[in-house]
């Protein structure tokens, strides 16, 4: 597989974060360096402990008069109390909201877009993009772990890119919303940080240009593949394309792994996923749940170097409607830091899925599978983009 793709840009030092544990101090430890800007995008943002800390976070840089600009999406961010977002903004925090108007009861697809990115920017020196929201990831779930993600830090030119779409999408919101805010093209001093030897790539989804980027990105490797595809998703619900070219990619010798949510969360997704179980597994697939705790990854690794880290699920949410933002690194080192971390997890906490098993199960939990596949597509038809077919009766 080739790194020769003209989105990747060399020159860059990309650092692998596990959940919040090492993503909160790194985020917070950058706020408290910055100098002259910071953005923060995020889905959810929860008025928790976290919530709270990255908040002083902020206010102490805008103290030092950095301007911060802070992103969150309507739907996401719901239930976020309006008093956080008054502190915020009376502490001199920037601060939008995309698409704020919801309701659960329209599937228009205006509604459904949503602002699904997790990404930071300060002083165009170090950039973080990830799947971890800005929430306690080891709030109160009963016995469980905390939540299962991962997040890359990013030093180095690709750092520009991530900058410049944080500030485009900050300025399309506040001009939609008809508030002041829009960010004058005052240039930042050049980035003094180090960069590193890594080629990495920042890709977005949006509903203009980059309508299939991500997907695009993932099929390019996956059929490129020629020993191992690793993939962690908390949604997994891919189009026929993606699932043949698995299946393609098994039916040539390569090993294919799926580490799965094994934990109900989204009673619809959870079980709507499990009506694809069949096709995969007969085709030599090797399908793991993750059952300790919520699993929230959407990573992935292709032949040891080609490595992708980022905000998109693989389900018709994150691939056709959301926006959504990914770095993809092609590098052996950060490959198999990331191929290890994932190695890891299935062999001490996969529960693995047999064929022989999965054909045994009883007939009520495959209707319940494939009645929530079919609502899921007939949701995604409704909305106007159910362009490709389901799986076939056999699987």
């Amino acid at each position: 597989m080739s790194a020769s793709w003209s989105g990747f840009v060399p020159g860059n030092q990309v650092t692998l974060l596990q959940n919040g544990a090492a993503y909160f101090p790194a985020i917070e430890a950058a706020f408290d360096r910055a100098r002259h800007e910071i953005y923060l995008e995020t889905y959810i943002y929860k008025n928790d402990a976290t919530g709270l800390r990255i908040a002083d976070a902020l206010t102490r840089a805008v103290r030092r008069g950095v301007k911060v600009y802070v992103l969150i999406d309507g739907y996401g961010s719901s239930d976020l109390p309006r008093g956080m977002l008054d502190r915020l903004r009376t502490d001199g925090v920037k601060t939008l909201i995309f698409r704020p108007k919801i309701s659960p009861w329209t599937l228009r697809r205006k509604r459904l877009r949503r602002m699904h990115r997790k990404i930071v920017v300060v002083d165009r020196e170090i950039a973080f993009v990830g799947g971890i929201n800005i929430i306690d990831d080891r709030e109160p779930v009963g016995d469980m772990a905390s939540r299962y993600d991962y997040a890359v830090a990013v030093e180095g030119p690709l750092v520009d890119v991530v900058h410049l779409s944080a500030r485009r999408l900050w300025s399309m919101v506040a001009w939609s919303t008809f508030r002041k805010g829009t960010v004058r093209n005052k240039a930042l001093p050049v980035s003094t940080a180090n960069g590193g030897s890594m080629s990495a790539a920042f890709l977005m989804r949006d509903n203009f240009r980059h309508r299939r980027d991500i997907e695009a990105a993932y099929m390019l490797a996956i059929e490129q593949a020629e020993s191992e595809i690793i993939l962690a998703h908390a949604y997994f619900l891919p189009g026929v394309d993606f699932r043949h070219a698995l299946i393609n990619a098994a039916g040539r010798g390569v090993r294919v792994v799926l580490l799965l949510q094994g934990k109900v969360e989204y009673l619809l997704e959870h079980y709507a996923s499990r009506a694809l179980y069949g096709s995969l597994l007969d085709a030599g697939i090797e399908i793991y749940e993750y059952r300790k705790g919520f699993l929230h990854a959407k990573v992935a690794v292709i032949d040891g170097h080609w490595a992708t880290v980022g905000s998109s699920n693989i389900d018709p949410f994150s691939l056709l409607l959301s926006r959504e933002a990914n770095v993809v690194v092609d590098d052996e080192a950060f490959g198999a830091i990331l191929a290890q971390s994932l190695k890891k997890t299935v062999a001490t906490d996969g529960q693995r899925i047999l064929a022989d098993n999965w054909k045994q199960k009883r007939a009520g939990l495959r209707f319940i599978s494939w009645l929530s596949y079919g609502v899921l597509r007939l949701m995604t038809g409704i909305s106007g983009y159910a362009s490709e077919s389901g799986p076939t009766e056999n699987e």
